[in-house]
């Protein structure tokens, strides 16, 4: 199987006053396509940082990040935002909907961006599975935290991305709500195929992924393969 994602000796310092405070040190890895992953670790250990060079949202100190066969490095702020939008889906803990917008638009920004004259239809049929059929009027202020994060969930996968990012996607729902989002996740992940990498400090989540990566302090304590699979 090809890598979708392949970091090489990735570094992250940032400038702290008079001094350099190193947040990623010499971190290496790799995930095939259509492998679900976890990066976990307490808070603090970089995981965040780390999702966001692997993403393209910001740039390494050092070291190289080839996402879907193109090296991060060689393109530029506007064609990297045209790889994530083309190839990657992201959920985060605060769900980050648009409050102006109904659990249907939200979901259909996406595909409009895209031109995509099914939009409104697919996203119905997306919120359907999710078990929010009868709330596609509603806003996010009249939606529960689960339900935010299940139309958070349809939006993700609405325009089919290649791989999908998830920090801490339970993180500010209760233990019910939160088991009930990832069976609703792994589930939509089986169906469509993409790659998945879940950021979290949940060992009982991460076992649910076919890979592990500890990190501690800036780098990788330990990869492993998950006893789950």
């Amino acid at each position: 199987m090809p890598n979708i994602l392949k970091i090489t000796g990735l570094e992250k310092t940032y400038n702290s006053g008079s001094k350099e405070l190193t947040v990623l040190k010499n971190i290496n890895f790799e995930i095939q396509k259509g492998e679900t992953f976890s990066i976990i670790g307490p808070s603090g250990s970089g995981k965040t940082t780390l999702l966001g060079l692997c993403a393209g949202l910001d740039q390494p100190s050092a070291g190289q990040v080839e996402l879907c066969g193109q090296n991060l490095s060689d393109l530029n702020e506007d064609q990297r935002a045209q790889l994530r939008n083309k190839e990657v889906g992201f959920i985060f803990q605060n769900f980050q909907l648009l409050p102006t917008l109904s659990a249907l638009e939200n979901v259909s920004v996406p595909l409009e961006l895209q031109g995509n004259p099914q939009a409104e239809a697919k996203s119905k049929a997306l919120l359907e599975k999710v078990g929010l059929g009868s709330r596609l009027d509603h806003y996010p202020s009249q939606l529960s935290g689960g339900e935010q994060q299940r139309v958070a969930l349809a939006r993700a996968f609405s325009n089919a991305p290649s791989i999908l990012f998830a920090d801490e996607p339970t993180g500010n729902l209760d233990e019910e709500t939160g088991n009930k989002v990832i069976e609703l996740l792994f589930e939509l992940n089986r169906e469509a195929g993409t790659t998945l990498v879940i950021i979290s400090h949940d060992l009982e989540l991460a076992r649910k992924t076919q890979h592990i990566l500890r990190l501690k302090g800036g780098q990788i304590l330990t990869e492993e393969s998950s006893i789950a699979h």
